[in-house]
C-alpha cells in the first residue's frame, strides 16, 4: 500500500496531520491522507479548495467530471447583484453579490470586465419610477469604485437603440460584469493546487464511509482507485449535493445526513449571430414577469437567456434545451429588436441546472439563489453547501474555510479579498494599477504589451491568448520566436504548444474541455476542424500516433 501525503512548507503545514499507522488495509490501493476532502469540481468546490489551501489546509477535490463540466459553465456569464432579486425582497442577496462584483473584476481582469446593461422601458411591465427607485437601491447598496451609476438614456439617440423597435423610446443604462465562467473555475483550481491541493478530475467518488474522527472514502478515476482518509468533507457537489448525503455517504451509526432538499431549475441560453455591433448589453422585461439578458459574445455572437425550468428526470448531467425554450427565448428577444431572432438562427445552445434550496414557492424564478452552509458536527465533521450564485462564490469559499476551521477547532484567517487568481496579477507587463484603475483599460494595456513582447502574434491571435491566460500566457507561448515555435495548427488559431499545456497544467482530456470550456473555439470551428483536436488530444493522452493531417 502506498501512502501519500501532501507536503507544504513549515509555516503552511497542518497543525493536526494525520497519522499513517491507523491507515485501513487497501489491498495496494493508495491512500491519500488529508485535512479535507471536497466533493465537487465546480465554481463553489474549486473556490473552497482555493481558500482552504490558501489556510495551510491539507485539501484533496474529486470531481467526476471535467473541471466546471455542468452548472459552473452554464451560467450567463455574468458577475451581477441581480436585480431582478429586489423584487423579491433580497436586499442581503443583492448586497453581498454587489459587494462581490468589483472585487473579482480586480482579482483577474483578463476573464472578467465590467459591462454596462440597457433596459429599454416597456410601461406595460413596471412604471418608470419603479425602475428608477430599483436602480438607486443597486448603486448605492455597495459601495463602487470602479463602475460607474446607472442613469436614463434616450433610445431614439443612444446607438444602444438603434437595433431595436422604434416603439422604445426611453431607456436606463446601469453596471455589472461579464466573466468567463468556466476559466474562472480553472483559475481557482489553478490556484488551489499551486497552494498544495491535490485536484483529481474524472474521478467519482464510490464511498464516503464516516466514523467518529475521519472520513474514509473511495475514489475511482483514470489511475485506478484511491483511498481517501480525511478530517472532514465538504460536499460542494452541486446539483448532485443531495444524491451524495442519501446514496454515497454513510455513517457509522446510519443517521440520516440528508437534511433538506434541492429544488433542481434548468437555465438554457441561445447564441445567435452578432445581433447589435455597441458594445453594451440588454436587459429585457418579459410579460411572465421575467427577465432575459441579450449579450455581447465572443466577438461575433450574442447570447440571449435564460430560462427557468424544472427539471424533468433523475440526472442533471443530462439537461438539455427544449424546443419550447428555443422558442420563448426567440419570442421575446423579437419583442424588443427590429429583426426578429428566429430558431432557425441559432448556432449553439447550452443548458446548467441550478441547484436551488427548495423553499415551497411556486415559482422557479422566485426562489432564492443565496446560498446555504450546513455543518454537520455529530461525528466527523461534514458541511454541505447549498445554493449560491457564481458572483458570491469568493465570498461562500470564505464562509466555507471558516467553517471548516471551525469544525476542526483551528480557525485561520481568510485571504482571499484582494488576492489575484491564476494569470490576474498583469503588474509585471503593465506596472502596478490604483484602486481605482478600470480592469477593462488595465486588460487593454497588457494586450498592447503582449504584442510588443510577441511582434510575430497579430492582434486577432494574440487577444485570444491574452484573454484565456492573462499574465501566465508565458508558460503558454514560452520562448517561442515566431509562430512556427508553437508547433503545427491541429485547428486554425489552436497549436500543439498551447494543447500541451491545456493537458499538462488545466486538466484537458477531451475536444470538448478545449473547444467549449478551456475556449469557446468550438463556435468558430467546422465539425471537421473540431473533430480534429479531439483526435488529438485522443491521441496524446493515450500515446497513440498522431492522428490525421494538421491544419495549416
Amino acid at each position: 500500500m502506498k501512502i501519500f501525503e501532501h507536503e507544504y512548507p513549515s509555516n503552511r503545514a497542518s497543525r493536526h496531520p494525520a497519522d499513517p499507522s491507523a491507515a485501513p488495509e487497501t489491498d495496494g490501493d493508495v491512500l491519500i491522507i488529508g485535512d479535507v476532502l471536497i466533493i465537487g469540481g465546480g465554481i463553489n468546490g474549486c473556490g473552497i479548495a482555493r481558500d482552504l489551501a490558501g489556510r495551510g489546509w491539507r485539501v484533496i477535490l474529486c470531481e467526476k467530471d471535467d473541471l466546471a463540466a455542468h452548472t459552473s459553465s452554464s451560467s450567463t456569464k455574468l458577475i451581477h447583484g441581480g436585480l431582478r432579486y429586489l423584487e423579491y425582497y433580497e436586499f442581503s442577496l443583492v448586497r453581498k453579490a454587489l459587494q462581490e462584483r468589483e472585487v473579482l473584476l480586480k482579482s483577474a481582469p483578463h476573464i472578467m470586465s465590467p459591462l454596462r446593461f440597457v433596459m429599454p422601458h416597456d410601461p406595460s411591465m413596471r412604471p418608470a419610477w419603479m425602475i428608477r427607485i430599483g436602480l438607486f437601491l443597486y448603486d448605492h447598496l455597495a459601495r463602487r469604485e470602479v463602475l460607474p451609476g446607472s442613469r436614463s438614456i434616450d433610445l431614439r439617440k443612444h446607438p444602444a437603440g438603434e437595433p431595436l423597435k422604434s416603439a422604445f423610446k426611453r431607456g436606463f443604462v446601469y453596471s455589472d460584469g461579464w466573466v468567463d465562467d468556466a476559466r474562472l473555475v480553472v483559475l481557482n483550481a489553478l490556484d488551489a493546487r499551486q497552494r498544495g491541493a491535490e485536484v483529481l478530475t474524472r474521478t467519482r467518488c464510490v464511498s464516503a464511509q464516516r466514523s467518529a474522527d475521519q472520513w474514509t472514502a473511495v475514489l475511482e478515476g483514470p489511475e485506478g482507485q484511491r483511498t481517501v482518509r480525511a478530517r472532514a468533507v465538504v460536499n460542494a457537489a452541486g446539483p448532485w449535493a443531495e444524491a451524495f448525503l442519501r446514496g454515497v455517504a454513510r455513517s457509522a451509526h446510519d443517521e440520516a445526513l440528508a437534511t433538506r432538499h434541492l429544488r433542481l431549475v434548468k437555465g438554457s441560453h441561445i447564441v445567435v449571430p452578432r445581433v447589435f455591433v455597441h458594445d453594451h448589453a440588454y436587459i429585457f422585461q418579459n410579460p411572465d414577469k421575467r427577465i432575459i439578458f441579450a449579450i455581447p459574445y465572443q466577438d461575433d455572437f450574442t447570447l440571449i437567456g435564460t430560462t427557468d425550468i424544472e427539471l424533468a428526470g433523475d440526472d442533471p448531467g443530462a439537461a438539455r434545451i427544449g424546443d419550447d425554450e428555443i422558442d420563448y427565448l426567440c419570442t421575446q428577444a423579437s419583442r424588443y429588436f427590429e429583426k426578429p431572432i428566429r430558431p432557425s438562427d441559432v448556432v449553439w445552445t447550452y443548458s446548467g441546472v441550478r441547484p436551488l434550496l427548495d423553499d415551497a414557492s411556486g415559482d422557479p424564478s422566485a426562489v432564492t439563489r443565496d446560498y446555504l452552509l450546513e455543518p454537520n458536527t455529530a461525528a466527523a465533521p461534514l458541511l454541505s453547501v447549498w445554493g449560491g450564485k457564481i458572483t458570491t462564490f469568493r465570498k461562500l469559499a470564505e464562509d466555507a474555510a471558516d467553517e471548516v476551521g471551525r469544525m476542526l477547532g483551528d480557525a485561520r484567517e481568510p485571504w482571499t479579498e484582494g488576492a489575484f487568481l491564476a494569470g490576474g496579477d498583469l503588474s509585471a507587463w503593465i506596472g502596478p494599477t490604483s484602486r481605482t484603475s478600470r480592469p477593462d483599460e488595465d486588460f487593454e494595456r497588457f494586450v498592447a504589451e503582449v504584442q510588443k513582447r510577441y511582434p510575430w502574434l497579430d492582434t486577432g491571435i494574440a487577444r485570444r491568448p491574452a484573454r484565456a491566460y492573462g499574465a501566465r500566457i508565458t508558460e503558454v507561448v514560452g520562448d517561442a520566436r515566431s509562430m512556427d515555435d508553437l508547433g503545427p495548427a491541429v485547428a486554425p488559431g489552436l497549436h500543439e504548444r498551447e494543447l500541451r499545456y491545456l493537458q499538462k497544467e488545466e486538466w484537458a482530456r477531451s475536444g470538448d474541455d478545449v473547444l467549449w470550456r478551456r475556449s469557446k473555439l468550438g463556435l468558430r470551428y467546422t465539425r471537421a476542424e473540431r473533430e480534429q483536436v479531439d483526435a488529438w488530444m485522443r491521441a496524446h493522452e493515450t500515446g497513440q500516433e498522431e492522428v490525421g493531417s494538421a491544419v495549416t
